[in-house]
């Protein structure tokens, strides 16, 4: 891929024309303005273009285009309490190539609700069973990741939803019984609206992209080999 001679960036219009959607999420509203969401939606595009250009640098991704990251803007409102038509965010999500990487890039664009996020927002039993069984074996390997500086300047801690007991199979009085609650993995970066309005804005999308790659390498070989660390 050639690299854009101009940095795409979020324009403000973007953000103004989700907090007007807000106000008016409903269907005749946004088919009088689907030149504008057409418009602002390019943007995003561009950004998500250029971000999935930074990622292949570093990383193999499996997403061929920015424009096939963006989430639909509809809402799916069958099984959902919200039963506004619109989503008032715009995201998208860049999915790692081949079974050996494991893991996804996404990030949700909202004033006042911004951030970059990656890691394993649902996995599969066989795949969460895994995973426990490795911290249970050895849970340093994580330890040292969610204790390195740039981990923590970044992202902090370790975020997903928990059990509030001991997983099934698993030793309550185990040294890594913190880990061993987890039924997710993620890592979020929130920003400023001011920070995703800078033209700096896609460097530090994808360096917060970047920063994730120790954790993602990490999990990857756990979830392609076995306790004794042959591929499956």
């Amino acid at each position: 891929m050639t690299k854009s001679i101009h940095t795409p960036f979020i324009p403000k219009s973007s953000l103004d024309f989700l907090n007007l959607l807000k106000k008016n999420n409903d269907r005749d509203w946004f088919n009088n303005h689907k030149e504008q969401f057409i418009k602002e939606q390019h943007f995003i595009e561009l950004f998500a273009n250029a971000l999935l250009e930074e990622l292949n640098t570093h990383d193999v991704i499996e997403t061929p285009s920015g424009k096939k990251s963006l989430h639909r803007i509809y809402r799916d409102t069958r099984f959902s309490k919200e039963k506004t038509p619109y989503k008032t965010n715009w995201s998208g999500s860049f999915r790692r190539a081949t079974k050996y990487r494991r893991g996804g890039y996404y990030f949700h664009i909202e004033q006042g609700n911004s951030f970059i996020a990656g890691g394993f927002w649902g996995p599969s039993p066989e795949d969460l069973k895994r995973i426990r069984e490795d911290f249970e074996f050895d849970d340093q390997p994580m330890r040292n990741i969610l204790k390195d500086k740039t981990f923590k300047s970044t992202f902090g801690t370790l975020q997903g939803e928990q059990l509030k007991t001991t997983p099934k199979g698993f030793d309550s009085e185990s040294s890594a019984i913190d880990l061993l609650r987890y039924k997710q993995f993620l890592v979020i970066r929130k920003f400023t609206d001011k920070e995703v309005l800078s033209h700096t804005f896609l460097k530090e999308a994808h360096q917060t992209f970047k920063n994730m790659r120790p954790f993602f390498d990490y999990m990857s070989e756990v979830l392609t080999t076995d306790i004794n660390g042959i591929e499956i």
